[in-house]
């Protein structure tokens, strides 16, 4: 028979021994937890503008090869002024006064789309993802919802490829040039629906879901709105000169 005295230290030496293992086992996967995470928001970057096909699988050496190869990145701040010597990586998706966005340059160098971070809440999470715009900086070329913990099978959708197709070949602006951004509908659009230009098809039974993402889109887009302003203009000018 051991005495209580002996089972209260026995049991403290196993929860001591446990806690430190845990604790390096966690540290221990850390940066391999962190480097698949960033891994994670390139393959969903390179979803957005189009690079990769969503039913396919890629490597993770893929992945960051193709990253490297046809994306930078510029970050500015909320004027729309590019702030030198910074790369998107350095700095936080979430971030209000230092705005990261990711560019795709073709073979000769030109951009050709404009990538940046989308987040805010929807019903029960706080919904990540990337939007990427063509270089009319109008056009959207794809959009991606890569973190939720929406509902399965109702807001849950938002991650569906159906979903975020909807989303392709839709305008930001309307025919005066002025931001509009998209809005997702409570239902499916109709063939009279005005504007589809700017809508999409709503989720069934996700309509709160979809309200807060229509509000957090339309945030970020302001956000944005003020660099791809200068670049517009700066095109325009060139056209007219």
């Amino acid at each position: 028979m051991y005495s209580n005295g002996y089972i209260l230290r026995f049991a403290a030496t196993v929860t001591i021994i446990c806690s430190i293992l845990l604790a390096s086992a966690a540290t221990l996967l850390k940066p391999a937890q962190e480097e698949n995470i960033q891994t994670d928001i390139k393959k969903n970057i390179l979803r957005a503008v189009q690079l990769i096909e969503p039913d396919q699988k890629y490597a993770k050496k893929d992945i960051l090869d193709m990253f490297a190869k046809r994306m930078s990145s510029v970050v500015v701040d909320p004027a729309g002024t590019v702030i030198p010597n910074l790369t998107a990586d350095e700095v936080n998706a979430d971030e209000t006064d230092r705005l990261p966005i990711y560019l795709l340059k073709d073979a000769n160098g030109a951009v050709t789309a404009y990538c940046f971070p989308i987040s805010g809440k929807g019903l029960w999470s706080t919904v990540k993802g990337y939007l990427a715009l063509d270089s009319d900086l109008n056009t959207v070329r794809g959009i991606t919802f890569y973190s939720h913990g929406e509902t399965p099978g109702l807001g849950g959708e938002i991650s569906k490829d159906w979903f975020i197709e909807n989303f392709v070949g839709k305008k930001i602006l309307d025919t005066n040039g002025s931001l509009v951004g998209i809005t997702i509908e409570k239902g499916k659009l109709r063939a009279d629906t005005k504007g589809k230009e700017h809508k999409v098809d709503g989720i069934s039974g996700a309509t709160l879901t979809g309200k807060g993402i229509n509000e957090f889109l339309m945030g970020d887009l302001e956000r944005f709105n003020p660099y791809f302003t200068i670049l517009r203009n700066k095109v325009h000018n060139e056209v007219i000169s």
